[in-house]
């Protein structure tokens, strides 16, 4: 049995790339691999996979290395892809959209149920053929569904009294796109943020400083 506290978040992370990795090979009729031609792949070393496979209880054959099919739903199983969470989003402006036209699926766990928004020229609009609520009506239609996880795409300064309520109201995750600190708020939840200008700054820094060596 694995206890899933004594797995670092640093292996956690790296799950979902191999599941994406995976999911391709099973794609291209792939049907079984080594460790070392994954690690090949993915930029990874051999020993790095077995170990982040290991802490699952391991999914090879030694002789034979891993059979995709089986490694590819197993992997799922971990990040229960299986499994149904209720999610809302705030925020149907253009990042809203896009994160629910390219996110949200079937192939997703998070069964997203309800979109809202302040901005009285988004609500009644349908994206993936959900409607989008007024802001007003969260708290009763959160009453009535309960949803366990929220996707914020709204400005920080707004972020405040939405997360309050949404806690109160049970929502237990957050997939968080603004910068508000949800997670100094609410230690209790879990959140996962996506800082886009933090990413970008980044990658700004690298390529200067790629430009920098190139230059001497």
């Amino acid at each position: 049995m694995t206890n899933k506290d004594n797995i670092s978040l640093s292996v956690i992370k790296r799950l979902p790339r191999y599941y994406r990795f995976l999911q391709s090979l099973k794609e291209n009729g792939i049907v079984r691999i080594s460790s070392k031609e994954l690690a090949n792949r993915m930029g990874l070393t051999a020993s790095q996979i077995r170990h982040d496979f290991n802490c699952f209880g391991g999914f090879g054959q030694q002789g034979y290395g891993y059979n995709v099919p089986e490694l590819y739903d197993k992997i799922g199983e971990i990040l229960c892809v299986d499994k149904e969470i209720k999610t809302i989003l705030v925020g149907a402006g253009n990042l809203g959209k896009a994160v629910t036209n390219k996110i949200f699926s079937k192939n997703s766990s998070f069964k997203l149920i309800g979109i809202f928004d302040k901005n009285e020229a988004f609500c009644g609009n349908m994206i993936k053929g959900i409607p989008v609520r007024n802001i007003d009506y969260i708290e009763n239609f959160c009453i009535d569904n309960h949803p366990t996880c929220a996707v914020t795409c709204i400005p920080s300064n707004d972020m405040r009294e939405l997360t309050d309520l949404l806690v109160k109201l049970g929502v237990k995750s957050f997939w968080n796109f603004s910068n508000y600190d949800i997670a100094m708020a609410h230690p209790e939840v879990l959140v996962e943020n996506v800082h886009l200008t933090d990413s970008l700054l980044t990658l700004g820094y690298l390529t200067n400083a790629s430009f920098d060596e190139e230059a001497e």
